[in-house]
């Protein structure tokens, strides 16, 4: 059996749901299941795949590689929000403009209005930097004011009224960080469109920030999840 063994409970867990949802006899419950089921939990490798984080000085990077072209401008800015608001694919491509809000000190705030955590659309409050600010502005004052979302496809040149996909966020990042040169990092078959997000966590951990810090800025609910990213954080204790 070559699936792993977190996706093995996942198909087990549904095939529970479905016996209750049409009454049939649940035989996921048998003894029989539940020593096989620690039989594999023993031989198989318990740990996830998982992209490698991007840290702040690999972004930093990325931004001064991106072209002086319309997209150029756009990646810019989506790479800085990506990483200052902890956000997956989803929330950063459904971000609107009404969504952000840029604040006197020079910064900018956001609203993630429903998350893969939050379902029913309670929202999140999120911060951005300086640096991202001044990139967004810069993306705004190109992309036409009719156009909603932020994030927003281009074709020929010329902004279309959609936002772009979360596929799309994922080849940026990996097209980037391609193009950062003489120095070490990651390769873009070991990033993805989580590597902003997980380096962010694990620079806030470095800085000091504790876990219920982290998880309420990047919006998640269990704390499992969040300790996972931040098992492989360049955080050494003793210096």
């Amino acid at each position: 059996m070559n699936s792993a063994y977190s996706s093995i409970r996942r198909r087990i867990s549904s095939l529970r749901r479905l016996n209750k949802i049409l009454g049939f006899e649940d035989h996921t419950r048998t003894e029989g299941v539940y020593l096989a089921i620690r039989r594999l939990k023993r031989s198989k490798c318990l740990e996830q795949n998982q992209a490698v984080g991007i840290n702040h000085d690999i972004l930093v990077k990325m931004i001064a590689a991106q072209p002086d072209t319309l997209a150029g401008t756009r990646n810019r800015a989506l790479l800085s929000l990506s990483y200052d608001f902890l956000a997956r694919r989803s929330e950063l491509v459904a971000i609107r403009r009404d969504d952000l809000k840029f604040t006197p000190d020079g910064a900018l705030k956001g609203m993630i209005r429903k998350s893969k955590t939050d379902q029913y659309g309670r929202g999140r409050l999120v911060f951005g930097s300086e640096r991202s600010a001044k990139l967004v502005r810069k993306w705004l004052r190109l992309k036409p004011a009719k156009i909603q979302p932020v994030f927003c496809a281009i074709n020929h040149g010329k902004c279309e009224d959609r936002a772009i996909c979360d596929r799309n966020v994922n080849d940026i990042i990996k097209r980037s960080i391609v193009k950062v040169k003489r120095c070490e990092r990651p390769s873009d078959l070991e990033v993805s469109g989580h590597s902003l997000r997980v380096g962010a966590a694990q620079d806030l951990l470095i800085r000091g920030y504790d876990l219920a810090a982290i998880m309420r800025a990047g919006g998640w609910s269990d704390p499992s999840t969040v300790s996972r990213y931040l098992r492989f954080s360049q955080h050494n204790i003793w210096k």
